[in-house]
Parts: C-alpha cells; sequence; structure tokens
C-alpha cells in the first residue's frame, strides 16, 4: 500500500509565504476508491476557488537578480480535505495539500513541469468560464518564457514583469518603485459561454453555491415561517456570466450589491427550487461537504411539500436540520 507523503515545496520558504504554512500532511490514496472527477467539474470548480499566481523575489545570485515562482492553488475550508484529494488526484497527483496556521487546508502545484504538463493542458482543453480565464491565459504566457529560459534575461524580466503587472493584484509596490517604466500587458478578453455544461454548473456551485434556509418570526399559526434559496455569489466582473445562468436554467434572478462588488444569482421560489433545482444536483452530483448540505436542504423541501413545516413538530425537525446546515457542519 503506497503512502504518499504530502511536504513543502522550497519556493514556499520566503518570508511572504512562511507565514500561512503550518505543517505538512500524510494521504494514503489507496485507503478508499477515488473515482476521477469529470473534466468539466474541475474546471468549474477552479472557476470558483483556484488561483494562479507568479512571485518574485530577489536573490543576487541570478543574473537578472530575481528568482521566479509559478504557483496554481486552491484555498478550502478543511472539512473539504475528501474533495481536495479527489482534485490532486484528478492531476495525476502531481503538487502538495497542506494544511494552513489557520486550519485551512490549500492544494499547491510550484513545479513547472507539472503545470507543464497537466494544469495548462486541462485548462486548454476544458477552458475557465468566469473572468479568471484572462489570468490562466497571462499566466500561461510566464511559463511559455520561463520554459524557454527567457526569464534568465533582463529582456525576459521586463516581459514578465509587464504581464504580472495585468495578474491578480498587479506588481508588489517595492517592484513599481524599481521600474516605473513597465507598461502591463492587455487582459486577454472572455467570451460568454453560449452553452454552459452541467458539470462546469456543478464544480462552479460546489465552490460557490449555497443552499440557504432562514426561519423568521411571522404572524402563522405556528408563529414562524421559512424561507428556502439557493444562491451563486461572484465578484461584479463576471456578471454577464451569472446573469446568463437565468437563461440557461429557466429560472431565478439576478441581483448586484454595490457594497461589496458582488453579483448574486438567486432562486427562491418554492416551485423553481423543487421542479427546478433539486432535480438538477440530484442528477449531477455535488462532490463536496456542500452536498450533504444539498441533502439536509431537500428534506426540508420534502417537509414543506407535505406541509409539515406548519404544525410545531415539522418546525422542530426543520430547525433541527437547519442547525447542523452550511458553516455550522463540523464535518
Amino acid at each position: 500500500m503506497k503512502i504518499e507523503h504530502i511536504k513543502y515545496n522550497s519556493f514556499f520558504n520566503t518570508k511572504s509565504l512562511k507565514k500561512i504554512l503550518y505543517k505538512p500532511i500524510k494521504i494514503n490514496y489507496f485507503s478508499t476508491f477515488i473515482k476521477n472527477l469529470n473534466p468539466n467539474y474541475v474546471t468549474g470548480f477552479c472557476d470558483g476557488e483556484s488561483c494562479f499566481s507568479v512571485y518574485i523575489s530577489s536573490n543576487a545570485k541570478l543574473k537578472v537578480g530575481y528568482k521566479f515562482g509559478l504557483v496554481f492553488s486552491i484555498h478550502l475550508n478543511k472539512r473539504d480535505i475528501e474533495l481536495l484529494k479527489k482534485i490532486q488526484f484528478f492531476f495525476k497527483s502531481v503538487g502538495n495539500i497542506q494544511i494552513n496556521a489557520d486550519d485551512s487546508i490549500s492544494y499547491v502545484v510550484t513545479s513547472i513541469k507539472d503545470i507543464s504538463n497537466h494544469i495548462i493542458p486541462h485548462f486548454e482543453k476544458y477552458p475557465l468560464l468566469t473572468r479568471k480565464q484572462a489570468d490562466f491565459e497571462l499566466f500561461k504566457k510566464v511559463v511559455i518564457l520561463m520554459n524557454n529560459k527567457e526569464h534568465l534575461t533582463e529582456e525576459g524580466l521586463h516581459k514578465i514583469l509587464s504581464i504580472k503587472a495585468s495578474l491578480n493584484l498587479g506588481l508588489p509596490e517595492n517592484l513599481k518603485v524599481l521600474y516605473p517604466e513597465i507598461i502591463p500587458v492587455s487582459k486577454p478578453q472572455v467570451k460568454l459561454p453560449e452553452i454552459i455544461d452541467k458539470n462546469w454548473l456543478v464544480g462552479f456551485v460546489d465552490a460557490e453555491g449555497s443552499f440557504i434556509v432562514s426561519i423568521y418570526k411571522s404572524k402563522t399559526k405556528i408563529g414562524y415561517a421559512i424561507k428556502l434559496a439557493f444562491c451563486i455569489t461572484q465578484n461584479n466582473r463576471d456578471h454577464l456570466l451569472i446573469s446568463s445562468l437565468v437563461k440557461h436554467l429557466n429560472c431565478g434572478r439576478v441581483s448586484v450589491n454595490t457594497r461589496n462588488s458582488g453579483v448574486e444569482y438567486l432562486v427562491s421560489g418554492f416551485n423553481e427550487i423543487n421542479e427546478i433545482i433539486i432535480p438538477l444536483f440530484k442528477q449531477y452530483n455535488l462532490i463536496g461537504i456542500k452536498q450533504r448540505d444539498f441533502e439536509d436542504f431537500c428534506k426540508i423541501v420534502l417537509l414543506m411539500k407535505n406541509k409539515q413545516h406548519l404544525t410545531a413538530e415539522g418546525l422542530s425537525q426543520v430547525r433541527k436540520i437547519h442547525s447542523v446546515m452550511n458553516r455550522r457542519r463540523d464535518i
């Protein structure tokens, strides 16, 4: 029986990242059978939770004075360790899984060989649908430059700085001061998909979706009422994609939160939840811990369908189920 030892990659021994690392973990990949994930599911989940990063640190031993590091990462609550193991298995077990200081978990791939052979080809074949696709395209350009050894030249350094200036949060302040002449490259355009694969949607929901149950005081016979909602939240830069879900799912509505630059797809009508949302996720199963929230959500939908929530006993059942859902769930 093979035991995979998950260890730190030497690149993460930088001052900026030391603070978040805590300890390595051991994972027995053969203790249970791991079924490979649908590739569209993986892309959908990564659209919500992954990050493509380029790190630059000073190194006087190198001709250009800097060392470059590439990182593909996924950061999750520790409750989803099994899902993270499945994702690592999907990518041929490359990269590391680590426990962070805040007890969260991360999957990181830093080897340029593994990124070139496994991460890049996947997203070329199964493209991201959110604006993260633009970050991926920029990230891929840096991978190509590094594979061609251009990062070892002054010209290559400037090319990478120009790309990094448009990637994620851009250049750090110290590099902006040292290289004021750097002009950020234009971000690639991301086209709105005509069709959204259901497996992509399930992956995206596992990352960004929520099944919500609200119990509030009302003038009903038992003094309380129940409201259900299914929602997906995302940064407003993906407003068009999120809005398209209304058409693709034939239900729901979209609202914009100007306070946090967020956009939300929301389904709150009981019939839409019962007739569209529930059947969808029964046919295309969620993979992470959110599947258990969905199962509990279904129990409450059934109680409401049978009008049991209108009784004191039924309301008590709803409260009991609701008490362990979402962030209140331990495992």
